[in-house]
C-alpha cells in the first residue's frame, strides 16, 4: 500500500546541514500592480508543520521540504527565481525593478499552473526552516522546485525544452506512461551548500513516483557544472537523444523511478 504522505530521511546519502540556520531576512518586495487578487500578507506567521496538512514532506537537518500551500510561499518561490535569473546582473541600476516585474509575473503564472490540473499535475515544492523560532512565512522559505507529471504529448518522445512546446501538439497520449518534469530549482544564496536542493529533488522524485511517473526529466545548461554534479549525485543520467532536435546550450537528464 502506498502511504498518503512521503516522510523520508536518507541521512546517510545527504550532506550534513549546519546547526545554525540563518536569521537573515530576505529581501521580498511586494508585487508590482497585481493583475489578479491574492491572499498575500507579508506579516503572516509560519504555521507549524503539523498544521500545514501537506501530502508530501521530507525532513532533513533543521529544514523540511514540502509542497507550497500559501500565497506567501508561492511569492517567495517566484522571488527566488527572479534573483536566480538576474544573479549575474547585480550591477545593473534597474535590476531590482526587473526582478520585481519578473517575480510578479511568475507568481501569478505559478498559481495558475498549480491550480490548473487538467491533463497534467503541477506542484511547487518549497524548503522551509524547521525550528522553534517565531518567523513569518516569507522569512522561512529557502528553496523551491517545480514538478509536472503528465502523459507525453502527441509526437513527443522526450519533454520539450521550456517554451518550445508547439501549440498544435497539446494533445496528450493517455496510452503512454506518465513522466515527471522538473524545473526552477532555486536555493537562496545564504542557504546554499546545505543539502537543500538535493532533498527537494528527492522529495519531488518520490512525489512523481506516487503520481505514476515512470521517468523523471530535467534540462540543464551544459556549462552549469555545479548543477550537473548535483543531478549526478541525486541519480540523474544523460539522455541519449538519438538525433532528436535539442538546444546546443541544454542537455536532458533522466531519473528512472522504476529502479
Amino acid at each position: 500500500m502506498i502511504a498518503h504522505s512521503v516522510n523520508v530521511a536518507r541521512k546517510a546519502s545527504i550532506p550534513s546541514v549546519s546547526s545554525n540556520i540563518s536569521n537573515r531576512t530576505p529581501v521580498t518586495p511586494t508585487p508590482l500592480h497585481p493583475a489578479e487578487p491574492s491572499d498575500l500578507r507579508f506579516n503572516r506567521l509560519r504555521p507549524s508543520i503539523e498544521k500545514s496538512d501537506c501530502k508530501y514532506t521530507r525532513y532533513f537537518g533543521r529544514y523540511v521540504a514540502r509542497e507550497a500551500i500559501m500565497d506567501e510561499e508561492y511569492w517567495i518561490a517566484a522571488w527566488l527565481r527572479a534573483e536566480d535569473h538576474y544573479e549575474d546582473q547585480s550591477g545593473d541600476r534597474y535590476v531590482e525593478s526587473f526582478k520585481r516585474k519578473f517575480a510578479s509575473q511568475e507568481f501569478h503564472a505559478l498559481k495558475k499552473r498549480c491550480g490548473r490540473q487538467v491533463g497534467e499535475k503541477y506542484t511547487c515544492f518549497v524548503a522551509v526552516k524547521n525550528d522553534d523560532v517565531t518567523r513569518t512565512v516569507v522569512n522561512s522559505v529557502v528553496g523551491t522546485v517545480d514538478l509536472c507529471v503528465r502523459h507525453p504529448l502527441h509526437g513527443e518522445t522526450y519533454p520539450a525544452e521550456p517554451g518550445n512546446t508547439p501549440f498544435y501538439s497539446r494533445i496528450y497520449q493517455p496510452d503512454q506512461p506518465k513522466f515527471g518534469y522538473l524545473t526552477n530549482v532555486c536555493v537562496a544564496k545564504y542557504a546554499r551548500r546545505q543539502g537543500i536542493a538535493s532533498n527537494m529533488l528527492l522529495l519531488a522524485i518520490d512525489a512523481a513516483r506516487l503520481d505514476g511517473a515512470e521517468s523523471i526529466y530535467i534540462h540543464v545548461h551544459k556549462d552549469n557544472l555545479p548543477a550537473r554534479r548535483l543531478y549526478d549525485h541525486v541519480g540523474f543520467k544523460m539522455v541519449d537523444m538519438d538525433g532528436a532536435r535539442q538546444s546546443s546550450d541544454l542537455c536532458l537528464l533522466s531519473f528512472n523511478s522504476m529502479h
